[in-house]
């Protein structure tokens, strides 16, 4: 057991890897680890997992042993250790028998702190390799993409089954296990099978902010997606889609219009794929169109957008798919294109599996899948939810929230389809009783069924606006849905109520979607930044490693915001420690200083401040942090500088000066009543809740009228917010 004061953890965090603070739940893991205890961390992508078992390494006597599903996710995560001085290597089959040879040495004699394997080098009969392993004396098994060991996960691989040897081989090595989703099924069945003994669990929030998350019906969606990679040009992403076929026509179509896009798929030799992937870590490509068999552990920390051609087959995965976005912090997009068609397809590849227990779990959460793309509501929410995490019903950043609502009286297009339901005997699954509502000639409709007055009723709606309304109503359980093989439609005791009349439905829905709302960017300079990048891909391209593991664009970000003039200032920059500031500090220092001079700027190191204590700014503490453009904001305000004036002098638009005001009220820190009469308050929170607490601006404009402005509506909400959370 080794203890370590929480000042001296991050001094260590800042030497090592450049970091005033940590992120989540990374210190209490690290001081887990460190007490000699198994540690089980579940930690959104890009939540920075890798801290969790790379800084117990380099305080840990010997070695550190590392689990990693992948060749390419292994060499990423060399790479990027080397760029920080430190000594790591791996292990796979890339390597010929002399690099693994020289490794074997390199690691007998103690010179490597982090030796990454492939689960396959542990099988439960393998001596040799065990006699190796006991020769290092390893200090700590990391065994990450731990949800990979369950078959209850939406990535199983029947390799990490042998893992369960660790324990058995090395009983007094501690072993972490990570990963960045897994619901309590596979939480279990990880623990379990790992054979971890009474290991403290630590879940992180699930929510990335960063991420706006989009699902948009699968209508041209070639034409959609090539729009917004022309919008977005100098920004690297990736596409998902679900065959090797599809991957390689949308490529070439992206080729032919003049992107740099290439495809990956498991069809391509070894040789190829570990080309394109290297390709890309360097921004040699800016686009990836790839199946699934591209992404996981994918460390590239500027990935601005992730676009799924095709729907996914579980939510795990396109969590974890979509999480390979803005690693960084920095804004990105998760844009879906949904259609039933791709339900029915991976219905059909689910049926073909040969194991009929791990289908029906698969069939499950491809059901929940095709919820999450239907579902009338925030996205964000839903995706907490699902990981058993509560999140408020507005976020601000997905297509539902950033849509203009509006409520709908739907009693008597209910009453329909409850009534159709019923007199077609419940019977029948929704695409039946949409064609009957329609009144289709088609022979499927029963002669006896055309008879009915019922029948053709619904011609006033498209398939579309039914399907919408079904799925409405199953979601607030006015109709049930049998769970055979034919799906079928059932009332209930709320849904008799409906059709009676005895009481009304009401449904808030999307009308025509506004444009989307910009994310909230740092301020910095534009150009400098753009010098710097070129800085970093020098640099990268003489060490043949991928830029970001130079410094991540957020460095480069904060460099072109704060203008450090010397080595001193250059260590408030979160990225550069102590290794890096003196490898590569000058080359930046020297850019940023030419930039200065010529365009007569001074350092703004003074304006970032250090960062408080870990207790005091904990998410127990209660209180946000805000960062250096939010309190330029608050301080001119308080100046009494009108809202119109600062959006003027700052550049900026007018909704952000107000998102910057807001967050404090939210806080506590702004009286609201700076922003609404005590009169206006009332009135504003009374229509707050008889819309149900949805918290859109427009449906709230829409019920107070002209009186009220938006600046009015919108601190109301943040005030409500916060006297309710």
């Amino acid at each position: 057991m080794i203890h370590y004061t929480t000042e001296r953890l991050h001094q260590a965090l800042k030497h090592f890897f450049g970091y005033d603070e940590f992120r989540f739940t990374q210190l209490g893991v690290i001081e887990s680890v460190l007490s000699g205890a198994d540690t089980f961390a579940i930690m959104p992508t890009g939540g920075g997992k890798s801290i969790c078992y790379q800084l117990p390494a380099m305080l840990l006597p010997g070695i550190t042993i590392v689990i990693s599903p992948l060749i390419a996710l292994m060499k990423d995560q060399v790479d990027a250790l080397l760029a920080n001085g430190i000594h790591a290597a791996f292990l796979n089959s890339s390597q010929s028998a002399d690099e693994q040879s020289r490794v074997i040495r390199e690691a007998e004699n103690g010179n490597i702190k982090l030796l990454y394997i492939a689960p396959e080098r542990i099988p439960a009969n393998n001596e040799a390799f065990f006699m190796f392993l006991r020769k290092l004396n390893p200090s700590l098994f990391a065994v990450d993409e731990a949800h990979c060991i369950s078959s209850w996960g939406h990535d199983f691989r029947p390799e990490y089954l042998k893992l369960s040897v660790l324990k058995k081989e090395f009983p007094g090595v501690p072993v972490i296990a990570l990963t960045a989703s897994a619901d309590k099924l596979t939480q279990n069945d990880i623990v379990e099978r790992l054979q971890l003994h009474n290991p403290h669990t630590f879940i992180s929030s699930f929510n990335r902010p960063n991420i706006s998350y989009f699902v948009q019906p699968k209508r041209e969606a070639f034409g959609h997606i090539l729009e917004y990679i022309k919008k977005h040009a100098d920004e690297c992403g990736i596409i998902y889609a679900l065959s090797r076929a599809s991957t390689e026509d949308i490529a070439g179509r992206l080729h032919a219009a003049g992107i740099k896009a290439a495809y990956y798929h498991a069809g391509m030799d070894a040789a190829e794929r570990s080309r394109v992937q290297e390709a890309f870590q360097r921004d040699k490509y800016k686009v990836i169109v790839a199946t699934i068999a591209f992404g996981m552990g994918i460390d590239k920390s500027n990935v601005r957008f992730v676009i799924h051609h095709d729907v996914s087959k579980n939510i795990e995965g396109y969590y974890q798919e979509t999480g390979r976005a803005g690693r960084d912090g920095l804004k990105s997009d998760a844009i879906l294109f949904y259609s039933v068609g791709d339900i029915i397809k991976l219905k059909r590849f689910i049926q073909n599996d040969d194991n009929p227990k791990q289908a029906a779990i698969s069939q499950k959460k491809l059901a929940l899948m095709q919820e999450f793309c239907e579902h009338e509501g925030c996205r964000r929410q839903y995706l907490m939810q699902y990981f058993g995490e509560q999140f408020p019903a507005y976020c601000g950043s997905c297509d539902y929230c950033l849509s203009s609502l509006e409520e709908k009286d739907a009693t008597i297009d209910a009453q329909k389809l409850l009534s159709a339901i019923i007199r077609t005997g419940e019977r029948y699954g929704a695409g039946y009783i949409i064609d009957f509502l329609r009144g289709s000639a088609s022979e499927k409709i029963q002669a006896a069924h055309k008879e009915l007055k019922t029948y053709g009723i619904g011609k006033n709606l498209k398939k579309e606006e039914w399907q919408w309304m079904i799925q409405q109503l199953l979601y607030h359980k006015f109709i049930d849905k049998t769970e055979t093989e034919y799906a079928t439609l059932k009332l209930n005791e709320k849904g008799w109520k409906i059709l009676k009349g005895e009481s009304e439905l009401k449904l808030v829905m999307k009308k025509e979607k506004e444009e989307v709302a910009s994310y909230e960017e740092q301020d910095y300079d534009k150009q400098l930044f753009h010098d710097l990048r070129a800085v970093r891909t020098d640099i990268a391209e003489r060490e043949h490693v991928p830029a970001y593991a130079i410094v991540p664009d957020n460095a480069l970000v904060d460099l072109a915001t704060y203008l450090p003039a010397n080595f001193d200032e250059l260590r408030h920059i979160s990225g550069f420690g102590d290794y890096k500031i003196s490898r590569y500090g000058a080359g930046f220092l020297t850019v940023i200083k030419d930039y200065t001079q010529k365009h007569n700027l001074q350092s703004k190191i003074h304006f970032k401040k250090p960062k408080k204590d870990k207790k005091t700014t904990s998410a127990k503490a209660g209180k946000p942090a805000f960062n250096t453009t939010q309190n330029t904001t608050l301080e001119m305000f308080r100046e009494g500088i009108k809202i119109p004036e600062i959006a003027a002098v700052r550049n900026l638009s007018i909704a952000t000066i107000e998102n910057h005001l807001a967050a404090y009220v939210s806080a506590g820190e702004l009286d609201i009543f700076k922003f609404v009469s005590k009169s206006k308050l009332q009135t504003i929170l009374a229509a707050i809740k008889s819309l149900g607490q949805v918290f859109a601006l427009k449906p709230i404009k829409d019920l107070l009228g002209d009186e009220y402005t938006y600046t009015e509506i919108k601190m109301a909400l943040e005030y409500y917010k916060k006297e309710n959370q």
